[in-house]
């Protein structure tokens, strides 16, 4: 059956061969197994039920978490001819009835609904009339309480398939999963006897970087600038920080949404579409925004705070780079957002235990953030792979070209300024104090009578607050908790002062960047928006960035060798094959390159 498999895979996915884990995952679903499968994002684990879907009799129900997600995979199919619809809240009862219906004769392959959806009778009484082989659990993770999603509507999953008259194969689908998660979507989704498939967290795509103790803003700014027309994210912990980011951003002249829960349902999804369909770039969000984004051509993911947990991280920073072209997923960290992580928990309902294991978490990331070692291995080892290599060559820590450069003098004068204040005053008064502002607050508690006042006159305050965010994130100081954080000396800082230990401060080089001519590589690109927009749907539907690298990079002179370009069917070929191979000539053409038919 896996030979048909691949017949399938290539007609409609325009794909020769299956990705890592894929294979397997597939065959045991055909063989008739329940099914649970630990993919990261990005790895394909649509594929995994779809190609199924076409190969079974009657109808796959899919449970999806969210609307956009559905409506991002239903039209995805229907580019690829393939019959399927969604059934959710944004349609009547009628209308509901009427695709329930349409699917009893035949008319669809794949259903997409929302847990929610199996909660009612009604619902449930209707879809007894189809023959379902087949439901697939996305984002599985949901069902656990340890998990970072949990929805409790995923606890009424196996109570409706016990209501059907032929219990389907059921199969469960997520991209992180620690090993107490695993056992409860097994347990509590009660799959029988299933095939476990963990395919590796390994996305060798995406680099990860964690900066420390940097200007995020500064960082920010230039990080943009380098990359500009190329589609990201930005993440920030609370809707707070997202309007600031948001509308900072937006008065330096870049193309920027924004999304968090604070946004009416219209906000939200006319910036989410807007998003989508590359009408703007780049996305400022709370972790609200992302899950089921399928958009493939996000090229990197920033994390402007810490986030709460290695899970969510994981699958935040895994929305880059879905195309599998490289793309970056960089954390800004400071001290700052570890206290800000401790507070939000403390405004939860949790219950003590609850709240024990968040905090356990929450230093799983503050390691991360901390280690000396390659940030790809900790986040391999902490999803429980084994044997996994030393040096990744590809994350800030194996790749660290850094300058070191001797900032011992400076950094006895912050802790020297830090212990005459009693260690009782944040970083920004700090910083006044050394750079001999003229505050009046400065003035007030005689803080001008210091040694210390004015000795680093020649940096500005912000220059100074950098350092000494830099020494907090080396653990030199520490940032003590409270409404307003106030800085104190850590042993290793005290060790400075005493002469016994030098600090050092990594200085980023200053890259040159390559000029490299995707002049075709853009011209399609536009062709393809141009589409999208005609089409009405988003650009990366229609073909992904590596699709369009690979035709920029081959130039196919005919139809026929555009099917040998990864991502490109049957389907998508005789609905868009002449007007690519079209651009593509005008543009042979241009550059008087020959072999034009």
């Amino acid at each position: 059956m896996i030979t048909n498999a691949k017949v399938i895979l290539k007609k409609y996915f325009g794909y020769d061969s299956f990705r890592a884990g894929q294979e397997k995952v597939i065959e045991s679903i055909l063989n008739g197994r329940d099914t649970l499968a630990i993919m990261p994002t990005g790895a394909g684990k649509s594929i995994c039920f779809q190609v199924p879907a076409l190969l079974f009799e009657g109808v796959t129900l899919v449970i999806s978490p969210l609307i956009s997600l559905m409506k991002d995979q239903v039209d995805s199919l229907r580019e690829l001819k393939i019959a399927a619809t969604y059934i959710n809240s944004s349609l009547c009862n009628m209308e509901v009835e009427d695709r329930v219906f349409r699917a009893s004769q035949g008319e669809f392959k794949l259903i997409y609904v929302a847990p929610e959806r199996l909660e009612s009778q009604g619902f449930c009484s209707l879809v007894k009339a189809l023959n379902i082989s087949l439901v697939a659990i996305d984002e599985a993770h949901c069902v656990s309480q340890w998990g970072h999603d949990f929805r409790p509507s995923y606890r009424q999953i196996p109570a409706f398939i016990k209501t059907l008259d032929n219990r389907p194969i059921v199969t469960a689908f997520t991209a992180t999963a620690t090993k107490e998660v695993k056992a409860d979507i097994t347990t509590l989704l009660r799959l029988n006897c299933p095939g476990v498939f963990t395919t590796g967290f390994n996305r060798e795509n995406l680099s990860f970087s964690v900066i420390r103790g940097e200007n995020k803003r500064e960082y920010l700014l230039q990080y943009l600038k380098d990359n500009k027309g190329e589609a990201g994210i930005i993440y920030g912990a609370t809707r707070r920080e997202v309007e600031a980011t948001y509308e900072w951003l937006k008065d330096k002249g870049f193309s920027v949404g924004k999304y968090h829960a604070g946004l009416t349902d219209e906000e939200r999804v006319k910036n989410q579409d807007a998003f989508l369909y590359d009408d703007i770039k780049l996305m400022v969000a709370t972790n609200a925004f992302g899950m089921g984004i399928d958009k493939s051509n996000v090229r990197y993911v920033i994390h402007y705070n810490m986030p709460k947990n290695m899970e969510a991280y994981y699958q935040e920073a895994g929305r880059a780079g879905r195309d599998g072209e490289p793309s970056e997923c960089i954390l800004l960290f400071g001290a700052q957002d570890i206290l800000l992580q401790k507070f939000l928990i403390e405004q939860t309902m949790m219950d003590e235990e609850r709240k024990s294991f968040e905090y356990k978490r929450l230093q799983n990331v503050v390691d991360y953030c901390h280690t000396p070692h390659c940030l790809r291995k900790y986040i391999l080892e902490y999803f429980g792979e084994e044997e996994v290599q030393e040096h990744c060559g590809n994350c800030s820590t194996c790749n660290d070209d850094r300058e070191l450069i001797d900032i011992t003098i400076d950094a006895q004068k912050i802790f020297s300024c830090i212990l005459r204040m009693r260690e009782r005053f944040g970083t920004t008064l700090i910083a006044e104090v050394l750079r001999g502002s003229k505050n009046k607050k400065v003035y007030e508690l005689g803080f001008d009578k210091l040694s210390t006042y004015g000795i680093m006159k020649n940096y500005t305050v912000q220059e100074i607050k950098d350092l000494i965010n830099v020494l907090i994130a080396d653990e030199y100081l520490m940032l003590k908790e409270g409404q307003y954080p106030t800085v104190s000396l850590r042993q290793k800082g005290i060790d400075v002062l005493k002469q016994k230990e030098m600090v050092f401060q990594k200085v980023r080089k200053k890259k040159q960047r390559t000029v490299v001519d995707d002049s075709l590589f853009e011209d399609l690109r536009a062709l393809r928006k141009e589409i999208s927009e005609r089409e009405k749907v988003p650009p990366y539907i229609i073909f992904a960035d590596s699709t369009l690298k690979e035709l920029s990079q081959y130039m196919p002179s005919s139809l026929k060798e555009m099917l040998s370009i990864k991502g490109i069917g049957e389907a998508k070929l005789s609905k868009y094959g002449e007007a690519f191979l079209e651009a593509i000539n005008v543009y042979k053409e241009r550059k008087g390159i020959g072999n034009i038919t």
